[in-house]
């Protein structure tokens, strides 16, 4: 059964329609990422599931007392008090059930009846039990284990909500999300506040989760490891296909080149039909047949190509060569009233590198950086810049204090006001933005389209030393994606923070790992700092369930640990009950697929040949066969995704 069906919903802003006629079916175990370029409607999208936006038309159905939970990228609000407490009154139902309870022992103390005391006995256990229930899932020594494996640490459980700043503040409302374990989790870029070693975590918890999820993430290897479909919001619509990003891409492009080639075909045809009706139409003893070719010619299936969006793309220009020692830092220390970020720092970046500057949120990675650049003044300690450093910044809070009243041209040319406009146009083209949209103000820009401004300000303005804070965390997957390329190809010196590990790996050379005040630079590949933190990750989680295990009767343990062997058990054998058939299917519809298409390029080397498609007696045949097998294969590759989906979801 569905847990969620869509129907005919269509969404317009103006002029903008966002969604026409969209439908959509999400299953109990579908784990969906949600692509699309910014400013096709992803977020909104989620806003409509949860019912913070309502649509046009068109109607969203729920299975019966289906639970839903939605992760905002901004904070909406958080309960005041201690940390443990607001995140376990964010589980619906705790309230209630405390004050049955409460209502159950009162009125069983004033019964005076035997009748009536037996009633309220057996009312009263059966709260306790689901009490029990409650707390064994939705309780203390769960939601401590959360805080734990998102960073917080113990001393901090009992901390006010309000002195933690915003981005603990999400950790939380992400720990309050993840305790309520709902039915379908509606995550809109999660990873935004967290560290590598939270990410890391946290990236383990959502693998090991049964439950259905909607996940938008700009970091692709993330949404790799979690997904099993993808839903995506193109031109022509909201698309489904089955796995992961990779075979999104994979499966869109062969259909774009399957739709091209049959479009090429039918226009082959088209042409030849309407050469013979032209040539013979005035000729009595072929008039009949003239006719016939016309009516065939107007009954003619049309195919929509795809039409696909303009993606982001640009590269960074040469850059004149530094010295070897590109900056030096020497007994950096910065504190923050009492609290100490570094004491004694050294540390040296050389010409060519690039570093990943790492470790957990509040250990000082912004700090470094900041410091770096001289955006921020050290206690102690001097920064050294090497000969002919250019020095290019770019920051998350870049794009948030941009000049709102200047247009996206007028911002860009007062940095270069030496170039022509034509230059700076072919610039800002290359950040999709073109004609009339330059002239848009930056106070009504999205904060996508603000973090691409910010990007084209370092473009227009070359350095051999880029600095970067975070500079995916407001672009869509496809700008990421374009922002690695160029930064692969860029020829100076690179030190960032990104918490995006398919950033890291494309890029890192060198892993700076910041904590306790220091800064020590990782003796290793990236794939062993990763799996570093993995381990670190696993560690916490383990010491989250160590503290349940502290508190939980050994009898009433090791009860419900059988008793979840033997739920596993029983869920393996009807797995691999049903798996068997499926796989059998599918490893026939492989080879029927095989088949076809090897037979269908056959045809299409017969057809692309000129002077075979012009002897029509022979190419007809030909082409009758291509078309009857383009309808095989196509309700092949149909059936094919469909058995492919259903095995994903047996996992």
């Amino acid at each position: 059964m569905s847990l969620v069906i869509v129907q005919k919903l269509s969404l317009s802003y103006g002029k903008k329609a966002l969604f026409e006629d969209a439908a959509l079916t999400i299953g109990p175990t579908d784990r969906i990422g949600l692509v699309g370029a910014n400013g096709t409607g992803k977020s909104t999208f989620l806003k409509i599931l949860v019912g913070q936006v309502h649509a046009d038309e068109g109607s969203i159905t729920f299975r019966r007392n289906a639970r839903v939970g939605y992760l905002a990228q901004e904070l909406q609000s958080l309960p005041e008090g201690p940390l443990v407490e607001a995140v376990l009154s964010s589980v619906p139902g705790r309230d209630s059930l405390d004050e049955r309870l409460t209502v159950t022992e009162r009125l069983l103390g004033e019964a005076t009846e035997e009748a009536e005391q037996l009633e309220l006995a057996t009312t009263l256990a059966e709260l306790h039990e689901e009490r029990d229930h409650f707390d064994e899932h939705y309780g203390k020594h769960q939601a401590e284990r959360i805080l734990l494996g998102l960073g917080f640490q113990l001393s901090e459980l009992t901390k006010d909500t309000t002195q933690f700043s915003g981005g603990w503040r999400m950790r939380a409302a992400l720990a309050g999300l993840l305790l309520q374990d709902p039915d379908l989790l509606l995550l809109d870029e999660p990873t935004n506040h967290l560290d590598l070693p939270t990410l890391a975590w946290f990236d383990g918890f959502l693998k090991r989760s049964r439950k259905a999820m909607v996940l938008i993430s700009h970091d692709r290897e993330f949404l790799n490891r979690q997904i099993n479909r993808v839903v995506s919001l193109e031109v022509e619509g909201v698309r489904s296909w089955t796995g992961d990003f990779e075979d999104y891409r994979r499966l869109r492009s062969e259909e774009a080149e399957r739709l091209l080639a049959t479009q090429q075909k039918l226009e082959a045809k088209r042409e030849q039909l309407q050469a013979f009706v032209d040539r013979f139409k005035a000729k009595a003893s072929k008039a009949a047949q003239a006719q016939s070719k016309m009516k065939q010619l107007q009954k003619m299936e049309t195919v929509e190509v795809h039409r696909e969006r303009n993606t982001v793309g640009f590269s960074f220009p040469p850059t004149t060569q530094p010295g070897r020692d590109v900056v030096t830092l020497t007994g950096i220390k910065k504190a923050y009233g009492d609290h100490v970020v570094y004491d004694g720092l050294d540390a040296m970046l050389l010409r060519g590198q690039k570093v990943a500057v790492t470790g957990l949120n509040g250990a000082g990675k912004t700090t470094l950086l900041r410091v770096l650049t001289g955006e921020l003044e050290p206690d102690a300690g001097t920064v050294k810049f090497g000969h002919n450093v250019k020095l290019g910044y770019y920051a998350q809070h870049h794009a948030d204090t941009l000049e709102k009243s200047r247009t996206i041209l007028e911002e860009i040319m007062e940095l270069v006001p030496d170039k022509p406009q034509s230059w700076v146009r072919s610039v800002l083209g290359s950040f999709l933005f073109s004609g009339d949209d330059v002239d848009k103000k930056i106070g009504v820009l999205s904060g996508g389209e603000r973090a691409r401004v910010a990007l084209a300000r370092l473009l227009v303005k070359p350095a051999n030393l880029l600095v970067m804070d975070e500079p995916t965390n407001h672009l869509d997957l496809d700008s990421s994606e374009a922002l690695i390329e160029a930064l692969q190809d860029y020829d100076g010196t690179l030190i960032f923070v990104s918490h995006n590990r398919s950033f890291l790996d494309a890029l890192a050379t060198h892993i700076w790992d910041v904590r306790d005040q220091k800064l020590t630079p990782f003796m290793g590949s990236m794939a062993e700092y990763l799996a570093k933190l993995d381990a670190e990750a696993k560690a916490r989680d383990e010491e989250g369930q160590g503290l349940h295990r502290s508190n939980a009767p050994g009898k009433q343990q090791q009860s419900g640990e059988k008793e979840r062997k033997r739920l596993e058990a029983e869920a393996r054998q009807e797995r691999s009950r049903k798996l068997g058939p499926l796989k059998k299917e599918l490893e026939k519809l492989e080879a029927r697929i095989a088949l076809l298409e090897t037979e269908q390029k056959t045809r299409e080397a017969q057809l692309a040949d000129a002077e075979f498609a012009k002897d029509y007696g022979a190419s007809g045949p030909v082409f009758a066969a291509h078309r009857e097998a383009a309808q095989d294969l196509e309700r092949a590759l149909a059936r094919w995704e469909v058995v492919g989906s259903e095995i994903s979801a047996l996992g």
